[in-house]
């Protein structure tokens, strides 16, 4: 990947709708090169998917939560598909320390989350915490030099 492949993935992951007129612009390179070079990107698994940002709040789902999931490793089996099938779960990984998943949910109400909880909890003990507030939304990672901290 050169500083060309940097800056494309740093203009897309700020905005995944930016023509690729104005790409070209700030590369000085032709729409097809920027094109062509977005394609093996692609190809190469360094950009995996476009999507949208969506306010949560404005759909209802005013309660976010992370829910720490302590279980055995022979759970992972039945755990996975469970936790796959589960639309207010947004993000699951896998994590040391004294649990063993970390769980992004968002729910209308409290009520949503705690009997969520209860059926998580056939898994095993679980501590949660509910979002106040998120000074800094996801976003993309440093890709060019200026970028990093």
């Amino acid at each position: 990947m050169d500083k060309i492949d940097a800056t494309l993935i740093t203009a897309l992951q700020k905005n995944a709708r930016i023509p690729i007129k104005a790409l070209s612009k700030k590369v000085f390179l032709s729409s097809p090169a920027i094109s062509a070079r977005i394609e093996k990107l692609e190809k190469q698994g360094v950009i995996s998917g476009y999507h949208a940002s969506v306010n949560q709040n404005k759909l209802g789902y005013h309660i976010t939560a992370f829910i720490n999931l302590r279980m055995s490793p022979s759970q992972k089996p039945d755990f996975y598909p469970f936790i796959r099938s589960r639309s207010n779960v947004v993000e699951c990984n896998c994590v040391t320390g004294n649990y063993s998943m970390l769980i992004k949910v968002v729910f209308h109400s409290t009520l949503e989350l705690d009997e969520f909880i209860g059926q998580l909890q056939k898994f095993g003990p679980t501590e949660t915490q509910i979002v106040f507030s998120t000074p800094v939304e996801p976003r993309g990672v440093a890709v060019l030099e200026s970028d990093m901290p």
